[in-house]
Order: C-alpha cells, then sequence, then structure tokens
C-alpha cells in the first residue's frame, strides 16, 4: 500500500509523527490529542534554564534581556534563550512592534490577538487579552474572536485590522483593495508595523506550539483547536 507524504503529516499543537514499521505497516507514535479549553497543558518541553546550567552567551543574554525589560526572561524568550542571539534580536523587534510602532495600541493588540487566535497561541492570549481591555477594545468583540466567530468591531480601524490581518494569515497575501484601504488609514509606515506585528507574533507563536511553553501562573488555556 502506498503512502503521500500528505499520510505522514498531521496538523495541530502537540500532533504525533507518524512512522513506517519494517513490515511495512503504518505505527502511530505517542498520537497526541488536542487541548481543549480548561484542560491541563502538556509537559513544557523547554522550561527555564537553571542559572548554573547556562552556558556564558545565556548568562550573558539572560543580564542583558533583565537590563532591557526590567524582568527576567520570560515566556517566549525562555525558550529562545537556546540560542541567545535570536532570543536578543527576537526581545528588539517585539520593543518596536510593542511599544513604539507607528499604530495606536488598541490596533496593536487586536492585531496581536487576531495572530494569537490563529495559532491557538494561549500564552499570547493569556498576556494580551487584559492589555486589549486597557487598550480599548470591546471584551464581547474579544470573546466572539476566541470562539472562532466574526468579531463586529465598532470602529472602522478595528475592522480594517480585522480583515488585513486574517486576509494576511489566511491567503498569505492582502489584495489590492484591503492594501489602499490599509495604507489610506494607517499610512505605509503602518502597513508595515502591522505586517511585522503579525510576523513577529506568528513567529513567536511557532515558537511556544512547538515547545509547549507554560502559561503564565493561574493562567487556563481558552483557545480551541480547529480543524484543519
Amino acid at each position: 500500500m502506498a503512502f503521500s507524504r500528505r499520510d505522514f503529516i498531521r496538523t495541530g499543537v502537540g500532533t504525533a509523527v507518524t512512522a513506517a514499521a519494517s513490515d511495512g505497516q503504518m505505527l502511530q507514535d505517542d498520537k497526541a490529542k488536542p487541548v481543549e479549553p480548561g484542560k491541563a497543558l502538556p509537559q513544557d518541553r523547554m522550561p527555564e534554564i537553571p542559572a548554573e546550567k547556562m552556558t556564558e552567551a545565556q548568562k550573558k543574554a539572560a543580564e542583558e534581556f533583565a537590563a532591557g525589560r526590567k524582568t527576567p526572561v520570560f515566556g517566549p524568550f525562555v525558550p529562545l534563550l537556546r540560542s541567545p542571539d535570536v532570543m536578543l534580536r527576537a526581545k528588539a523587534m517585539g520593543d518596536y512592534l510593542r511599544f513604539n510602532s507607528k499604530l495606536n495600541p488598541k490596533v496593536s493588540e487586536f492585531a496581536i490577538l487576531i495572530t494569537a487566535r490563529h495559532w491557538a497561541q494561549n500564552y499570547i492570549w493569556a498576556v494580551h487579552f487584559p492589555a486589549a481591555i486597557n487598550a480599548g477594545l470591546g471584551s464581547q468583540m474579544l470573546e466572539q474572536l476566541a470562539d472562532g466567530r466574526n468579531p463586529k468591531p465598532t470602529y472602522e480601524s478595528e475592522q480594517l485590522c480585522y480583515d488585513f490581518c486574517t486576509e494576511l494569515l489566511q491567503n498569505q497575501s492582502i489584495s489590492d483593495a484591503t492594501y489602499s484601504w490599509a495604507v489610506t488609514k494607517f499610512g505605509e509606515q503602518g502597513v508595515i508595523d502591522l505586517v511585522g506585528i503579525v510576523g513577529y507574533y506568528t513567529f513567536l507563536s511557532l515558537i511556544m506550539n512547538t515547545t509547549r511553553t507554560a502559561l503564565p501562573k493561574d493562567a487556563k488555556p481558552v483557545l480551541p483547536l480547529f480543524p484543519h
């Protein structure tokens, strides 16, 4: 019996790897089920590195991170510390996109949550949901987003952010109509910053989905995985 490459691939966080047995039969190895909201997450694959086990490069990067962010290495930067140079460059990009971009915080935080919802990334959602509320986004709209429903934004900038980010994540491109609307509303720098946010938080999502980064203390997964 022949198997295509697609037969060997399954999507989703923590999905099993399918291997061919010597007798030609297919075996499922460590098949994992999607995590449903409220249930325990799988074990963190790359937890915090004890200080005594850090390399000199890791110690230096951790110190630089703490000096810049005024907090020890946390969240996605914990697994990223395995590659100190990548971690520090990711921090630098995040510093700009989170705190200094052309976009106002309401648009930025909405874009972050849209990206987190796309990748079912519960850590990012847990951290940025309260930030989005503080920025002025409506909780009902965000709950609609979390449930996988089309949110109903109140303002044009919110609708544009949703349309732009969703189109980019789903189609891997932006139509002329959406691009023209975005440039008119946000300007060219704003468009680049918006794409940067989607790309950056996609990167962090993929890191944490791969390494199964533990959620913040007392946080629970709220984003269900959807069929692909």
